[in-house]
């Protein structure tokens, strides 16, 4: 069951890529999406037994080589995150592929584009179930072949990897578990100086999440990535690639609690991120750079969970940010086609009456914090969900709660959970201040105008 789940994507791949032209464009579709469809119904009932039964496990399918003492196996390493991830990741994924069944119905290479979405699930596949830190490398350098600013990454994930088996004299997850408390107080020689062994390992390894999940200095390619068709963008921001990162330093955590410096490093930067990437968002007018820029947020806000050793927290919000992100990107590739491929914001309003699906489906997605208790607090105004604030005084208590140092930068919390709230409200006021614009100078318009800057001036972060 373990194996299907990863190699059913490769299949369908191998299929749809290189017999595409001799079995036709629905054929293709069939055969991915069916395929895909299957290897996700297999992850819920994986779910079920090893998340909810408690019965994890590790599957070694072949010795993949060995080189003097390093020994590295093919193995599927099932436990409870790697479950969650499977989850997400097929189930995303197999939305995006019906999904392009229809939206990439003019498309010249439909075998192909159906291919490749395979393919990249496949490799993100590999990289969640992986048991050791060649092999995640191998799904991780799969899932960002495209974009060379992870190249970056890529080289500080690589010197993270050298530098686990020059310490540990393995590559295991298990057996570098064990050994971490054992390193600790060691020193590495690195770039001519003495430093301490496990916080400069961590630092490099979180140097690739960085690339990966686009913390703040190598996020640049994420808005880039909005050139692709929205399907791509749907499945890259929101189950696989971006995630990459929050999981790896997850999966590392017992390597991480060793390295309390490499905690506050991750914890400063994610506060960073959120911040920044929410604050560029609002100045966006296109409808998936929008989105684009809250998926860097949102990352931000995970890091920083991670930072206050608040592991289960990022966890949980990569989860819940899966679904709805995919869902706003979908819904926004609605939008787009609605609006003959338009994607500049100021051009759009009032359509919600021809797409009447869409637009529910898009409440639905910016509503995702809500649920009951954004229902009960926060009743007026629900398209903000739980006002933002919420997710602020949350991270201040988990940072209390578990890492007192990282109250320096618990001020970025509340003032970041603001920006997205502000960036909702902006269609409307760009509305307005077009009308006014024209010289349709209508008072109540103004009023709005008014009320909006007076919103901005409030922002915590002029407050702190």
């Amino acid at each position: 069951m373990f194996a299907a789940i990863v190699f059913l994507p490769l299949l369908g791949a191998i299929i749809a890529g290189f017999f595409g032209r001799v079995i036709g464009d629905r054929a293709a579709q069939l055969v991915t999406c069916a395929l895909m469809l299957v290897s996700m119904a297999l992850s819920i009932l994986v779910f079920i037994d090893v998340a909810l039964g408690g019965n994890p496990r590790t599957v070694e399918l072949f010795t993949w080589f060995q080189s003097g003492a390093l020994d590295v196996s093919w193995a599927l390493r099932v436990d409870t995150l790697t479950a969650v991830m499977l989850i997400v990741v097929t189930v995303v994924s197999s939305m995006v592929h019906v999904y392009s069944v229809g939206y990439m119905s003019h498309d010249h290479s439909i075998p192909r584009f159906m291919a490749y979405l395979s393919l990249f699930t496949f490799f993100m596949l590999m990289l969640v179930t992986a048991d050791n830190l060649v092999q995640m490398f191998f799904g991780w350098e799969g899932v960002g072949l495209a974009f060379l600013v992870n190249r970056v990454g890529d080289f500080g994930f690589m010197l993270g990897i050298f530098g686990c088996f020059l310490l540990f004299d393995t590559v295991a997850f298990d057996e570098l578990f064990q050994a971490a408390p054992g390193a600790v107080g060691q020193k590495i020689d690195f770039l001519g100086m003495q430093l301490d062994a496990l916080t400069t390992i961590c630092l490099l390894l979180f140097v690739g999440a960085m690339g990966k999940s686009a913390q703040f200095l190598l996020h640049t390619w994420l808005p880039d990535a909005m050139e692709g068709p929205t399907p791509v963008s749907a499945l890259i921001h929101a189950a696989t690639m971006v995630t990459a990162g929050v999981f790896m330093v997850s999966r590392l955590s017992p390597l991480f609690e060793y390295a309390p410096a490499a905690l506050e490093v991750v914890t400063f930067l994610g506060a960073i991120t959120a911040i920044f990437a929410a604050t560029v968002g609002l100045t966006q007018t296109d409808i998936k750079r929008v989105i684009a820029y809250s998926t860097c947020s949102q990352l931000g806000y995970m890091f920083f969970a991670i930072g206050v050793s608040a592991y289960s927290a990022a966890i949980f919000h990569l989860m819940t940010h899966a679904f709805f992100k995919a869902l706003l990107f979908l819904g926004a590739g609605s939008v787009i086609h609605a609006m003959s491929n338009e994607q500049d914001m100021r051009k759009m309003g009032g359509i919600w009456k021809l797409i009447p699906l869409t637009y529910g489906l898009m409440w639905i997605g910016a509503c995702r914090r809500a649920l009951l208790r954004g229902l009960l607090f926060q009743g007026h105004d629900p398209g903000i969900g739980l006002r933002q604030r919420h997710a602020g005084r949350t991270f201040r208590l988990l940072a209390r709660h578990y890492r007192g140092g990282a109250d320096r930068v618990l001020f970025l919390a509340p003032a970041a959970a603001d920006l997205p709230r502000q960036a909702a409200r902006r269609p409307s006021h760009d509305g307005a201040c077009a009308r006014i614009a024209e010289g349709h100078d209508d008072p109540a318009d103004r009023a709005g105008h008014r009320r909006h800057l007076r919103r901005l001036c409030r922002l915590r972060i002029l407050r702190r």
